[in-house]
């Protein structure tokens, strides 16, 4: 019997991974930091987290409706955006305002440029970024644990300030002097995702065992800030786990549509990313880079890919003389 075989286009690598199946991996991972996130602040982060994320769910099922598309809120995509930006934000944060980030990420950042693979950015980042810039009162004012000033003695624990913001009467930054432990465990002020350094981790560990993310990305960011807080005299471990760097580095700059997908184009994200995030912790007025960081290297992704992607095999360099 003659074999009969189909020919296709490239890739012919076969994956049995579904959008729904690698956002399910997303929410799994991102769950221990809802439980930490109660945990620390009480039940109202999960009012947050659950407001937030219903109303990125209906933004889109809305638009969708409006404009006649097909409704892809099946996907789960609209849940790990909600889930995302609600661990952005303070617990102390209105819902109004919350809801206002839910219809930026979904609606503004997402769905008017196509939808899910269309967008060029992390809509939850810049639903963080439009609420930081309009709410900067609302989204910078921290509630910190009942043992906190016990804990700290002889800190400055404004209920204005994170670790990174803290300072003495000369300017001097305190982070050094935070206890490690209580950095590790998210005993102290800031957005409900990123305190707790344990539940990221435990998430990032979720994440590449499923091979949901590759490593390649958040070690290059963390070793990145490493190498370069070392190199500036500044407490390492501390500068890794206070702010929002490793919730940053595992949930938000490991986006699929908005990082490279080349192995060195990771690396080379995961660098741009560290001396950006160093650079406006130590020299702007802003005590956190994440953010800015990650937006301004999505911009860059599309010349990353460019610029590291595999040459066809027999393809001529440019400029290169003809025979």
């Amino acid at each position: 019997m003659e074999n009969r075989y189909m020919v296709t286009a490239s890739p012919h690598i076969v994956d049995r991974s579904s959008t729904r199946g690698l956002m399910g991996n997303v929410i799994i991972a991102l769950l221990p930091c809802v439980i930490a996130s109660v945990w620390i602040f009480g039940l109202r982060a999960l009012l947050v987290v659950g407001v937030t994320t219903a109303a990125c769910v209906g933004f889109e099922y809305l638009y969708c409706l409006l404009m006649k598309k097909p409704n892809p809120v099946g996907d789960l995509s609209a849940v790990v955006t909600g889930i995302i930006l609600a661990l952005n934000m303070p617990v102390s944060m209105p819902m109004w305002i919350a809801i206002v980030g839910a219809f930026i990420a979904i609606v503004v950042t997402k769905q008017l440029f196509g939808g899910l693979g269309f967008n060029f950015v992390n809509p939850a980042l810049v639903g963080r970024i439009v609420l930081f810039t309009g709410f900067a009162s609302r989204m910078t004012t921290w509630t910190f644990t009942p043992h906190m000033e016990e804990t700290l003695s002889g800190i400055d624990a404004a209920a204005s300030a994170t670790p990174l913001q803290v300072v003495d009467a000369a300017g001097n930054s305190l982070l050094g002097q935070y206890p490690i432990m209580d950095l590790f465990l998210g005993q102290h002020g800031g957005v409900l995702g990123e305190t707790c350094a344990l539940a990221i981790l435990i998430g990032f560990v979720w994440l590449v065992a499923t091979r949901t993310i590759s490593p390649a990305i958040p070690v290059t960011y963390v070793a990145t800030v490493a190498v370069i807080s070392a190199l500036a005299g500044k407490p390492v471990l501390a500068e890794l786990l206070a702010g929002g760097l490793l919730f940053g580095a595992v949930f938000m700059a490991t986006d699929y549509v908005t990082s490279p997908f080349t192995l060195k184009g990771k690396i080379v994200f995961g660098l741009g990313l560290g001396i950006i995030t160093c650079g406006i912790r130590y020299w702007a007025n802003m005590a956190e880079g994440v953010s800015y960081a990650i937006l301004f290297m999505n911009l860059m992704v599309p010349y990353i890919n460019d610029l590291t992607r595999q040459k066809p095999l027999g393809a001529k360099k440019k400029g290169a003389k003809k025979a």
